[in-house]
């Protein structure tokens, strides 16, 4: 199964909406988000995002290869190793990376993907929707969870 990311005149790849997406992962997706990248580390931006998903009543498993714990809650050092059902893969690595992470998504069994600002891989995109999951990418769901009124 192919899917087709040819852009529209908005940057959202033909037949996709990017919010339409949003609110199904931020509304009716599941709770239980892992973080890859997430860390002890105050300064990045992983660590604050994860506190807003938890203020808004989202799980957060933490994913770094140190598999420290953060907010309360028992890190992982892949996804992998998570030996529960994960609704939504939250993805604080750069670009580079975020392909491969998203594949691991798709074997693990998430529903959904979420690419952070900055975070754009159009072929990783075409890949995790052709598995049948939602995707965004280049989002932060701190910005977009207050959005939804």
């Amino acid at each position: 199964m192919s899917v087709d990311i040819t852009t529209t005149g908005t940057g959202e790849p033909a037949g996709y909406s990017a919010a339409e997406a949003v609110r199904r992962i931020l509304t009716s997706t599941g709770d239980t988000w892992a973080v890859v990248g997430l860390s002890s580390n105050t300064a990045r931006a992983a660590y604050g995002v994860a506190a807003v998903l938890q203020r808004f009543g989202k799980r957060i498993v933490p994913v770094h290869p140190k598999a420290e714990t953060v907010h309360g809650q028992r890190g992982y050092a892949s996804l992998a190793d998570i030996p529960f059902p994960v609704d939504v893969v939250d993805v604080f690595v750069n670009a580079e990376q975020a392909g491969a992470v998203a594949d691991e998504a798709v074997a693990i069994g998430a529903k959904a993907v979420w690419f952070q600002l900055d975070v754009i891989d159009e072929a990783a995109f075409e890949r995790t929707r052709a598995a049948g999951l939602d995707m965004v990418m280049d989002r932060c769901p701190a910005i977009e969870i207050p959005r939804l009124g």
